[in-house]
């Protein structure tokens, strides 16, 4: 590991202040070196959160509702994200963010995983844990978490 340097970082990134400086130190990293920047976004379904109302939405709403707060998500984060020099890809996913991250990075031969320490509200942090902490502990990856 005396020379190991990343040639594939990517950042998880939900629209938070918190993921918009991991997506920046993740940046950094990766033109430091050459490397090539992944920025995803992952949307967790809400699962029961129609159960309040009664029956669930159409599936089309559903998906057309969580394809808009991603695509909102990543763009906010890409239009503040100084790219200049960098290899950029960026992708969409829906699950649970940890499991999608640590998924992704395996399966692009990730050489390094950042994240926000926080971006979640509280209560899905009591309820689910932080998706860093968990990252941590699960990803393939060495994983980087940004204050």
């Amino acid at each position: 590991m005396e020379n190991w340097r990343p040639g594939v970082v990517i950042v998880g990134v939900d629209g938070s202040d918190q993921s918009l400086r991991a997506a920046q130190v993740a940046a950094a990293i990766a033109r430091s070196v050459g490397g090539r920047l992944h920025v995803v976004t992952v949307v967790r379904p809400p699962e029961g959160w129609w159960g309040v109302v009664g029956s669930p939405p159409p599936a089309d709403a559903l998906s057309a509702s969580m394809a808009d707060a991603q695509r909102s998500a990543l763009d906010r984060t890409l239009d503040r994200l100084p790219t200049d020099g960098i290899e950029l890809t960026s992708a969409e996913e829906i699950g649970d963010p940890a499991s999608a991250l640590t998924s992704l990075a395996d399966d692009m031969g990730a050489d390094l995983l950042v994240v926000g320490r926080r971006g979640a509200g509280m209560v899905e942090r009591l309820i689910l844990g932080s998706v860093a902490d968990r990252v941590a502990h699960d990803a393939p990856c060495p994983v980087l978490i940004v204050p």
